[in-house]
């Protein structure tokens, strides 16, 4: 039984090893500023903030991978979350939506922020300052609202 224990050990230490050869893109795209957030509707400094610390890994082409994305098959399963969300929200390619997905996703932002969805749990276990506070998350509502109706 020993023996069978280190032969396994050993074979899933080998595995482990094999598969930090498989790295992760971490390129992050270039960002053209006439196609940020910001080029179509005011940013105010609070929501900037907010939008930095909890929102813009996942969801800007200026991701910040860290340390644990370097270890396998951890880093796959943080890309996958990086690139999914870059699908559905793309501040850095916001001005390239057309007005009624702008709407949309200014409605999303509020909504996933006030469910709890976002930032994800898997995000704030470890960005601890990501987890947004009651008036952070009205400032960022708030902040949604109003840039929705200047639309």
């Amino acid at each position: 039984m020993k023996r069978i224990l280190k032969i396994t050990i050993l074979v899933l230490a080998i595995v482990f090893v094999a598969l930090q050869f498989f790295q992760i893109d971490k390129t992050n795209a270039a960002v053209d500023p006439s196609q940020t957030i910001e080029s179509v509707m005011a940013v105010p400094p609070d929501v900037k903030i907010i939008l930095g610390k909890a929102c813009n890994d996942c969801h800007t082409n200026t991701t910040v991978y860290p340390w644990y994305s370097y270890i396998q098959p951890n880093g796959w399963f943080l890309k996958s979350h990086i690139d999914d969300g870059k699908r559905h929200l793309n501040l850095s390619i916001f001005a390239t939506y057309d007005e009624k997905k702008r709407q949309k996703k200014l409605e999303e932002i509020c909504e996933e922020v006030r469910s709890g969805n976002m930032p994800l749990p898997s995000y704030t276990w470890i960005h601890r300052d990501a987890i947004l506070t009651e008036s952070e998350k009205t400032a960022l509502c708030d902040w949604t609202k109003s840039s929705g109706r200047a639309g």
